[in-house]
């Protein structure tokens, strides 16, 4: 629809419109989408840390029986010593 105006004698034609705003939702959806996010982050983190402790474990296995190998070798020479006197 057009809107006829005179201004100082000069009529104008003017169409009128409609401004149509949409607002979209999308809240729910991108909470869920922090979440699973959220949750992975979380796993992958424990993953990490238990992995870590394992191989702080396997560490420690190896590094005493290295010392239970030196100390037997030790107690080898001092019998080889023993013997040879």
């Amino acid at each position: 629809m057009a809107e006829r105006i005179v201004e100082d004698g000069v009529a104008t034609d003017r169409a009128s419109h409609t401004t149509v705003i949409e607002r979209r939702g999308g809240g729910a959806g991108m909470a869920l989408i922090g979440l699973a996010v959220l949750i992975a982050v979380v796993i992958g983190a424990f993953y990490l840390f238990n992995q870590n402790a394992r191989e702080n474990a396997k560490t420690n296995a190896v590094t005493s029986a290295a010392s239970s190998v030196g100390d037997a070798a030790k107690d080898v020479g001092d019998a080889a010593k023993d013997a040879a006197k």
